[in-house]
């Protein structure tokens, strides 16, 4: 039986290419690399082809493209009979929408307000402009509404099968309100000239039963589509009438029927652009074919977990991660919800259910506690151990490079607020002027707050937004913390500082609404449902804001080292000191001792490897600018200039070369230059300064991709080509040495390891979607069994090739399972180190009771590989780790010793201390598997 508390975690990606069966397939080769628990991708049915599965459209079903019930209960077998346990990315916040595959959202189209589904999603459904009956909108329209309509690309069909009517625009289903049927049906005998045949009479006596309004009603339409189906005649009759609503641009009277009818439905066609501004259900961020649900609702709850609870009550998943818990209205109420739901699942199981949230961490930003939660996914610590390993000395060196390539100071600040005020005014500008208009609808309710104006709260809200830090508060509606209250209150005087308009008590009232103090008894009588609604809306809406100004736009425009770029990081991050690192590992243990520690997931913005060569530019930041000085006169011809513009511009050329510089093959890739053309392409758009997503500029986009092709040929850019591989050979080799500090780190530092799906070899991959490349896990099973006793010398001496890494991952996982105990309740305890070297070498103990591991690593090792030229030889290293009260295992702890064939080392070691009862009384309190 696995270990509740997982040893390490192995992340896959399922796709229909890589379903049950191929994950199946793998088990074996996890289990001999240390795996304890499979991390699979959402795995519920989502929509057809889907690379990633978080488009579910039935929560209740497993993906058939996955293979279905067969193939789940064969992994489900195959990881009972190697005793792995099961993790699943479980995605509560939102569902796949339009098309034609989601029974809820179909409902609600066809039942608008009225359906039993409605109360699932998160639609404002009255405040479309000029429609007076309200809808949903529907931004799925290529080209104009008004185009698609004459073009004949909107078309009205029946089904036979089912008795429905449904207009189609290509693979996008439509259903007609049932209450429309009885008008269609005498349009359409009309047309077919069938008012005299056998079918049309009697459809027209079916329509003719249904003259109510709102009728068939829900009760009533199953058996008027039911009547209708079983008319002699019918289908035939219907086929050739609904010519009268057949548009077209020759056709003016049918496209004006179709026009009409399409107008009396619950929702509304637009052009897919209306999104940005005219959206009025809530989304996953900026992706319109993802609605959020209402998880909030008693019944939503319950509908979408029930595979789940079955899969947990049937012990066939040991494991949630929840995806985007701060799109959630109350997580609180939801993770007290979940724990109900798993007491009913698992009865008196006495061990614990493991839980970790995705969730990004602002700068200083704690973890809030939430029932259940054993802790993040990871992002933060991967930002830890990269601010540990990178040399603080060279940043402010790669300062000074951004600031002469971009032209703008190397401060961060003011690129996230422009890129927040970019995204406020395109992206999610629909949802930011729903929550304006709420908030002036609050302000009109009383005559003490009539006077702010529409306009005026909206650039309060909207300054609020921009100087608002972390993601997301966490009120109920019982109102904020402390904590809360405190982060609002700092941010209303951040943006009343930025105000330069006359203040006359707007962001006290601005303040009060989202403390809920403007509903306390004995205010003044504002709405408390819109109030309630407001303030919690917005903590939905800063979130979405936030990741996309910062991680999807500011980190594509500030390039001082992409190493920092990442989720949950700050790109203009200073060094961490050891002595910062240890005190942060000693809180971990304590707070929070078995959440995740990730080194790369499906949404980080380069392989983990990748970002540990980037890191060694910091060490040589001299040779690095000197080398980007040449380029650009050896690269300058490739530039594309049209007028004044070229192509990329200064500061995405530097962008790129740092991208080359991480992803560079050591063995050749032919297919290097598409992937290195799609991530460029991606790149420009997320920034959003010389082309968009929602503004493509075919130009400059041409022009990168031509661009990269020139500096890529042999050819052309020969001598570009041979110094961009010399400097690759080098800081790959620093960079495999961080990559392996940064394994060991990750394996032995409080938590659970999490491992992405190929990174036990080199991952020098790009953002999404390279990094969902298939893995050739043949290859490393085969190299697994040919390395169970690593000679340390031969693999160091073909470092290159990746096993290194892979017979070091195993090596560490096989000391996790011996030590379990240690590794799940034991402290950290920070060694002091002596010697020339003691700065750039980490050294700790984990200890729990008697039983200790020290953990050695080092960092900053370009000086001692002749700047990444040759392996550091172990002589090179000068220094002792102090370990005064532990015996320890092996050699003694000299630097050369331990780093005898690589620089990093682990030791078994008792402890000769006396122990602490407090100690101990701390330890009695943690889990147990």
């Amino acid at each position: 039986m696995p270990p509740a508390i997982p040893t390490a975690t192995y992340r896959v990606q399922l796709t229909a290419e890589f379903g049950f069966d191929a994950a199946a397939a793998i088990v074996p080769y996890l289990k001999s690399l240390g795996i304890s628990h499979l991390y699979a991708s959402p795995f519920m049915k989502a929509r057809k082809g889907s690379s990633h599965g978080y488009d579910i459209v039935d929560h209740t079903k497993l993906n058939p493209e996955l293979g279905g019930e067969e193939a789940f209960e064969r992994l489900s077998a195959s990881l009972k009979q190697h005793d792995l346990g099961l993790i699943l990315d479980f995605v509560p916040n939102h569902v796949g929408v339009h098309y034609a595959d989601n029974p809820w959202w179909l409902d609600v189209l066809e039942w608008g307000p009225t359906s039993p589904h409605a109360a699932s999603f998160d639609i404002d459904w009255d405040i479309l402009p000029h429609r007076p009956r309200g809808g949903v909108l529907l931004p799925i329209i290529g080209s104009s509404y008004g185009e698609a309509l004459e073009r004949g690309e909107i078309e009205l069909r029946y089904d036979a099968d089912s008795g429905s009517l449904s207009a189609w625009y290509f693979e996008h289903r439509l259903p007609i309100a049932p209450e429309r049927y009885s008008e269609v049906l005498r349009n359409v005998v009309k047309a077919a000239a069938a008012e005299q045949q056998p079918g049309g009479r009697a459809m027209l006596e079916l329509a003719q039963r249904y003259q109510g309004p709102r009728q068939p009603d829900r009760a009533a339409a199953p058996a008027f589509k039911e009547a209708l189906r079983r008319i002699p005649g019918s289908a035939a009759i219907i086929a050739r009438g609904l010519d009268a609503y057949r548009a077209g641009k020759d056709r003016p009277a049918q496209t004006q029927m179709l026009h009409l009818l399409l107008e009396r439905q619950h929702y509304k066609l637009g052009h897919w652009r209306l999104a940005s501004s005219e959206i009025n259900y809530r989304r996953f961020f900026d992706v319109n074919s993802l609605a959020g649900l209402r998880v909030e609702d008693a019944g939503t709850f319950e509908a979408i977990h029930l595979l789940v609870r079955k899969l947990i009550a049937e012990d066939k998943l040991q494991g949630l991660r929840l995806d985007h818990i701060d799109g959630l209205r109350d997580p609180a109420q939801y993770f007290q919800r979940l724990r109900r739901l798993l007491r009913e699942a698992r009865g008196d199981a006495a061990t614990p259910f493991y839980m970790v949230i995705e969730k990004i961490l602002g700068e200083d930003e704690s973890l809030r506690r939430f029932t259940g939660v054993h802790g993040t996914t990871g992002y933060e610590w991967m930002n830890v151990i990269t601010q540990l390993l990178v040399a603080g000395s060279g940043l402010s060196a790669l300062d000074e490079v951004w600031r002469q390539v971009s032209n703008t100071p190397p401060k961060f600040a003011p690129v996230l607020k422009a890129a927040k005020r970019r995204v406020l005014e395109t992206l999610l500008l629909s949802e930011f002027t729903v929550l304006s208009r709420l908030l002036a609808r609050i302000a009109g309710g009383h005559y003490s707050t009539r006077d702010f104006s529409a306009d005026n709260l909206r650039q309060v809200l909207e300054l609020y937004v921009l100087h608002f830090p972390v993601y997301r508060t966490y009120l109920t509606a019982a109102g904020p913390t402390a904590l809360d209250r405190e982060l609002i209150a700092q941010t209303i005087e951040k943006a009343r500082a930025d105000w330069f308009n006359a203040d006359e008590g707007i962001f006290d009232f601005l303040r009060d609404v989202l403390t809920l103090d403007l509903i306390k008894p004995g205010r003044a009588a504002h709405s408390k449902p819109r109030v309630r609604r407001f303030a919690l809306k917005l903590q939905q809406f800063t979130g979405p804001t936030m990741a996309k100004s910062l991680e999807d736009t500011a980190f594509y425009r500030y390039h001082r080292l992409l190493a920092l770029n990442e989720v949950g990081g700050d790109p203009s991050a200073k060094a961490l000191s050891i002595d910062g690192f240890h005190e942060t590992m000693r809180k971990r243990a304590i707070d929070w001792p078995h959440g995740m520690t990730a080194t790369a997931t499906h949404d980080t913005k380069r392989g983990e490897d990748a970002r540990a060569r980037l890191l060694a530019l910091a060490e040589i930041p001299g040779e690095w600018s000197a080398l980007v000085a040449k380029w650009k006169l050896l690269n300058a011809p490739h530039l594309i200039i049209k007028g004044d513009a070229r192509t990329p511009s200064a500061a995405f050329e530097y962008a790129l070369y740092q991208a080359l510089v991480g992803a560079w093959p050591l063995d050749g890739d032919p297919a290097f230059l598409d992937r290195m053309q799609a991530y460029a392409l991606k790149a420009a758009r997320e920034g959003k300064q010389e082309t968009s997503w929602l503004n493509p500029n075919q130009d400059y986009e041409y022009g990168l991709n031509a661009f990269l092709a020139r500096i890529l040929d042999p050819a052309l850019a020969k001598d570009f080509i041979d110094q961009m591989q010399a400097l690759v050979q080098r800081v790959a080799l620093i960079g495999a040495l961080n990559s392996l500090s940064q394994l060991t780190l990750k394996a032995m530092l409080p938590g659970v390891p999490d491992f992405y799906q190929g990174s036990e070899f080199w991952d020098v991959s790009l953002v999404d979607p390279d990094n969902r490349r298939p893995v050739d896990f043949a290859a490393r099973a085969k190299a697994l069994a040919q390395i169970e006793q690593p000679d340390w010398a031969e693999l160091a001496a073909n470092w290159q090739d990746g096993r290194i890494k892979l017979a070091w991952t195993r090596q560490l996982l096989k000391l996790r399972a011996e030590q379990r105990e240690l590794f799940l309740n034991g402290s950290y305890e920070p060694l002091p180190v002596s010697g020339p070297h003691a700065d750039r070498v980490i050294a700790f103990a984990r200890r729990h009771e008697r039983d200790a591991v020290i953990v050695v690593v080092a960092k900053a090792l370009a000086p001692l590989t002749k700047d990444g030229r040759a392996w550091p030889a172990a002589y090179a290293f000068e220094g002792t780790v102090i370990a005064e009260h532990y015996q320890v295992d092996g050699a003694p702890l000299q630097l050369s010793e331990l780093f005898a064939q690589m620089p990093v080392a682990v030791r078994r070691a008792r402890f000769k201390g006396a122990l602490s009862a407090t100690r101990l009384r701390h330890t009695s309190k943690r889990v147990t598997a």
